[in-house]
C-alpha cells in the first residue's frame, strides 16, 4: 500500500463529495440569487420570501436527482471495495 494509492482514493472521494454537494447546492444558490434580485428590485424585505423558494428547490432537486446521486455513491463504494485487496496486499 503506497501513499499514491491512498492519495488517489482520497482524491476520488473528495471529487464524489464535491459532485454530490454541488448538484444539491447550486440550484438553491441560483434560486436565492433570483429571489434576492427580485427583493432588491421591489424593495420587499421579507425573510421567508428568500427561504421558502430555496427550500422547495432543494427538495425538488433531491427528489429528481436521488436515483443519480445514489448510483454515484454506489459506484464509488463498489470501486472502493474492489481496491481494498490491492491496498492491503
Amino acid at each position: 500500500m503506497g501513499p499514491e494509492s491512498v492519495i488517489d482514493l482520497f482524491r476520488q472521494a473528495l471529487l464524489v463529495i464535491i459532485l454530490l454537494v454541488s448538484i444539491i447546492v447550486v440550484p438553491s444558490l441560483i434560486t436565492g440569487l433570483i429571489v434576492s434580485v427580485f427583493q432588491a428590485a421591489t424593495q420587499i424585505n421579507e425573510q421567508s420570501l428568500s427561504f421558502i423558494p430555496r427550500l422547495l428547490v432543494t427538495f425538488l432537486t433531491l427528489i429528481l436527482a436521488a436515483p443519480w446521486l445514489s448510483s454515484i455513491i454506489t459506484d464509488f463504494t463498489h470501486s472502493v471495495f474492489d481496491v481494498i485487496p490491492q491496498l492491503i496486499g
